[in-house]
């Protein structure tokens, strides 16, 4: 383990943007601690480690922090990645599964952030928190998820202006749509996927979905010291949506 590596902390690392972001780090050279839901992780280098489960058990959350920094040292960055998205319409949402997207893409964030923070190394660190280009805007029948988005951002834009004098950046990413298989897997639920992909693609200025490796480069500049003047930052890597 190099003295010079960042010991990074990724949440949502099993798939899609998180693993993507974790892809980034390595190249770097990064010691990474990994966590997701599923169970089994592809092989993993020297100066890593990975361990399943659930962010929203607060008990799992400080066993995760405890174990990252017995096994790394004090924690340079955090990039949570993980989050839950679901449709429906505002009528139709049952408050548990309004509750639901509220503790997988804010309130699981939040535990996280309040086991990890005092783990930083002293001198500071960097903390980036993917939300969504729904966190910016609001669109019909997500009305929950881009509550629970919007709030996100919020919660860290208040950590980037608390924990400021301590030299802990707190700074937002706000993916739009992206080839993740859980993307990939709601087009191909359509009956005619091609088209159903097109007609998503057209609403984006630049008319194409981002790929995964587009989203991490710009989650790593900010989880990395190359943005070391920038905090409280909320960073839109959707290809001119929210701009339009």
């Amino acid at each position: 383990m190099s003295g010079s590596a960042l010991n990074v902390l990724i949440t949502g690392a099993s798939s899609g943007i998180g693993e993507a972001v974790a892809d980034r780090f390595r190249a770097s050279g990064a010691n990474l601690f990994l966590t997701g839901r599923r169970s089994a992780q592809a092989t993993l280098r020297p100066g890593e480690r990975y361990l399943a489960g659930d962010l929203n058990d607060e008990a799992f959350v400080s066993q995760l922090v405890d174990e990252a920094v017995s096994e790394f040292g004090p924690i340079d960055s955090i990039i949570a990645c993980h989050g839950l998205q679901a449709d429906g319409a505002l009528t139709d949402t049952e408050l548990g599964q309004a509750l639901e997207l509220l503790e997988a893409n804010m309130l699981s964030v939040f535990s996280v952030l309040k086991h990890a923070v005092p783990k930083i190394r002293a001198g500071g660190g960097q903390i980036v928190l993917v939300s969504s280009r729904l966190g910016l805007v609001g669109i019909p029948g997500q009305v929950m998820y881009t509550a629970a988005k919007g709030g996100l951002i919020m919660l860290g834009k208040g950590a980037a202006v608390e924990l400021a004098p301590r030299n802990i950046r707190v700074n937002i990413a706000a993916p739009g749509l992206t080839e993740t298989p859980a993307i990939e897997a709601g087009i191909q639920s359509h009956s005619d996927p091609d088209a159903y992909r097109a007609q998503r693609a057209a609403t984006i200025p630049m008319r194409r979905l981002a790929k995964p490796a587009e989203v991490a480069e710009a989650i790593y500049f900010l989880g990395s010291k190359a943005s070391s003047y920038i905090t409280g930052a909320v960073l839109p890597i959707d290809g001119g949506y929210t701009a339009a």
